[in-house]
């Protein structure tokens, strides 16, 4: 069975997209089931690079096809911030924790009007086959960023605390498993992704 590494080291991703692919006849293995510990550079000025960066290295290092994707948060009334910074925006030095970006964020806006409080959360997933070609998908998710955040805390993705949905009046982190088939940016971005990965690691199966 062709193997395919899910190049992600944060819990949630890998399970995600371990989910959101288990229905191809892929063989889906992790960093840590091939004792990789070596951390990807992520030097580029946007997400597709920094997906794509990522997949790359780790495709080098694997011998495999690998998969990763790069994503965060962009907010309408801070000109897209804070955007490929979206994991160390309070403190540029290192990894920010959930709670620190959560409050960060609050505190940016401020008193700013709900009505000038759009955002998004864009998601860039990347494969990259061993000879080095990659291939790209992208899927955005809008809503709006209300005065206080929800209570609920989902480890590694802070902005679903933030971003809510109006028209459902509810959280990401929130959504039923139903709501999350309208809504999971990451799962619609796999689904563009399926037939690149049929065509070139499935042979069209």
């Amino acid at each position: 069975m062709q193997r395919l590494l899910i190049a992600t080291s944060n819990p949630g991703k890998l399970r995600e997209l371990k989910l959101f692919l288990s229905d191809l006849p892929l063989e889906l293995i992790g960093l840590k089931d091939l004792h990789i510990t070596a951390k990807a550079p992520e030097t580029g000025a946007t997400f597709e690079e920094n997906a794509v960066l990522k997949a790359k290295f780790y495709a080098q290092k694997s011998g495999l096809p690998a998969l990763a994707d790069d994503g965060g948060f962009e907010i309408d009334a801070l000109s897209g911030e804070p955007g490929v910074k979206s994991h160390r925006w309070a403190d540029p030095s290192t990894e920010n924790d959930d709670e620190t970006l959560i409050n960060f964020t609050l505190k940016r806006l401020g008193t700013t009007p709900l009505a000038k409080r759009g955002a998004q959360l864009r998601l860039v997933l990347a494969l990259v086959l061993p000879s080095g070609q990659s291939f790209t998908t992208t899927n955005i998710q809008r809503g709006i960023v209300p005065f206080t955040a929800s209570p609920k805390r989902e480890h590694g993705f802070p902005y679903r605390s933030l971003l809510f949905f109006p028209e459902i009046n509810k959280f990401y982190i929130d959504l039923t498993d139903v709501e999350m088939e309208q809504y999971n940016h990451r799962k619609r971005a796999v689904a563009k992704m399926k037939p690149i990965i049929r065509k070139n690691l499935l042979f069209r199966l």
